[in-house]
């Protein structure tokens, strides 16, 4: 990814409350990037900042559209996004990315670089098989596919008259009862 500071925030100069931020997203955003997941799209970010002395929390809400390549046709659509993310920024003595949605930063880090957060979560919100529209509402090639049962378990309450296959030494203490 290429250097862009207009996805970066200057945390620095930020004071301890809530700051919003909006950015627009578009093909030269995605160029930025070296992939092939999505080379084109319109998406509104929303990304607000809260900033207290130990904490950043970054909300990220992103609406739009983004090309996409249908996985049955080839032909390209616009396949809509819709993610809410919240990303969390603590101060520690190095950076690290402690988890998928936590960092830790310098208390001297300027600048937080957001683009890679934004192209991510947008990337998260893309479903796993891409269809176009007009093969969405299609029904499935094998629709008893989810009906197969793979594996049952005989209930407490199940009583299925197979005593016959049990040791006759039990039949004894079932008596007791």
């Amino acid at each position: 990814m290429k250097k862009d500071s207009q996805y970066d925030l200057n945390i620095a100069k930020l004071a301890d409350k809530t700051h919003h931020f909006a950015f627009e997203l578009d093909r030269a955003f995605f160029e930025q990037f070296d992939q092939e997941l999505i080379p084109d799209g319109k998406v509104h970010a929303d990304v607000t900042l809260t900033k207290t002395d130990r904490l950043l929390t970054l909300d990220f809400d992103l609406h739009g559209t983004v090309r996409q390549i249908c996985d049955r046709s080839l032909d390209e659509y616009d396949q809509e996004v819709d993610a809410q993310e919240q990303l969390l920024v603590r101060y520690g003595d190095q950076n690290l990315e402690l988890d998928d949605n936590v960092l830790q930063i310098t208390p001297d880090t300027q600048t937080l670089p957001i683009a890679q957060h934004l192209f991510d979560y947008i990337g998260l919100a893309l479903p796993m098989k891409k269809l176009h529209p007009r093969f969405q509402n299609e029904p499935d090639e094998n629709p008893d596919a989810e009906a197969k049962l793979i594996f049952t378990t005989r209930q407490e309450g199940d009583d299925d008259d197979d005593s016959d296959d049990t040791d006759p030494r039990w039949n004894a203490l079932r008596n007791l009862n």
